[in-house]
């Protein structure tokens, strides 16, 4: 069964029997077939997003926190993909690979962000990428004017807030200058020469971070999920499953235990930045930094990403474009014979001026 003919998430129309699919930006569902819409279950006043203790995570949350579902599990990228009743074979929209079907028992997701861009706009943005690379081959091309259509993905990610206070020790460093006179060559010389003071140094320093971001899924390169912010989490709504209708839900593969570590690398070096500028001066050293971490909570979310996979000469290359902005990111062959092309002018290029200077000077 081809992938852009399966909808995991279904939600039958009651006039025509037609899948409805969640509009993106909008607050309702809709039928391409016939043009019903449906209000969303949540639309009105939301409940609160809620956060969960950490312990009640690393210590298992209770069984009201806990799904299970159908998924796929990738065995070359690794992503595990949300699957309904009624499919029981398709290809990964990461890598385009065959997936075998697996159930998992996982936390229940408590936010989605929900799509913006529709298919169309989520293609154009990747085509007018497409359309920038040098070198690529015109197969590409090609795929970007006439290719399948792309897929949308929630993909899984942590949130950890947490309140720190940090007890650091270091030196402060300011920067003077010595006028000193030299001989080189047999001449005096005057020079000016930079060197820096340095006095020891202590304080504290205190941040609490909100909604510090961990992707949950090892699918995806970091190098593409790195570059797909900013996201505005303010248009975080609570989680129904009306927002996944007519699109996938990954699964998360990093639990909350590797999350959390994840998010204290993150935490721990906006503290050193905290840390330097408290320190102040001209040059900073951190010699110590003691950090109390309390009130440490989190929640399991899914983003909105649309995905293509194209493959060229049996090597899969991935796009992805963000659900909310419509960035932009992605891998892509080269053209051999381009290069080569753009090689072969260049030198003949190179060779016809210096022919010319030579001739000239000559």
């Amino acid at each position: 069964m081809p992938l852009d003919e399966i909808d995991e998430h279904r939600f039958p129309c009651p006039n025509c029997g037609a899948n409805l699919r969640y509009a993106p930006g909008a607050d309702h569902l809709s039928c391409d077939h016939c043009g019903y819409e449906e209000a969303l279950d949540n639309a009105g006043a939301p409940e609160p997003i809620r956060e969960i203790a950490l312990v009640d995570g690393l210590e298992g949350p209770d069984q009201t926190e806990y799904e299970e579902t159908r998924v796929t599990a990738c065995n070359s990228c690794g992503a595990q993909i949300e699957l309904g009743d009624d499919t029981h074979s398709t290809e990964c929209p990461f890598c385009a690979s065959p997936v075998v079907t697996t159930t998992n028992r996982h936390i229940k997701p408590r936010a989605v962000l929900p799509f913006q861009l529709a298919e169309p706009e989520a293609h154009s943005a990747m085509n007018t990428w497409l359309g920038r690379l040098w070198f690529a081959p015109s197969g590409l091309q090609e795929y970007a004017r006439k290719g399948r259509k792309m897929q949308g993905v929630y993909v899984p990610f942590w949130t950890f807030d947490a309140d720190t206070k940090t007890r650091y020790t270091g030196k402060r460093g300011t920067v003077y200058t010595e006028t000193r006179t030299v001989r080189r060559g047999g001449k005096t010389q005057t020079e000016v020469v930079r060197k820096v003071r340095w006095r020891a140094v202590s304080g504290r320093v205190a941040r609490f971070f909100d909604d510090v971001l961990v992707l949950a899924s090892s699918a995806l390169p970091g190098r593409f999920t790195e570059a797909l912010p900013p996201w505005d989490l303010s248009g975080l709504e609570p989680y129904s499953v009306d927002y996944l209708a007519g699109f996938r839900a990954e699964a998360y593969t990093i639990d909350v235990k590797a999350g959390l570590q994840k998010a204290r690398t993150i935490m721990d070096n906006q503290i050193a930045r905290d840390i330097r500028f408290d320190i102040g001066g001209d040059r900073q050293q951190i010699t110590s930094a003691n950090t109390e971490v309390s009130d440490v909570t989190f929640k399991h979310i899914l983003l909105p990403v649309w995905v293509a996979a194209y493959k060229y000469r049996g090597t899969s290359y991935r796009f992805v474009v963000n659900g909310q902005t419509g960035r932009v990111q992605g891998e892509r062959p080269w053209s051999v014979w381009k290069i080569a092309a753009a090689a072969f002018v260049a030198a003949v290029w190179l060779g016809a001026m210096g022919y010319m200077i030579a001739m000239m000077e000559g």
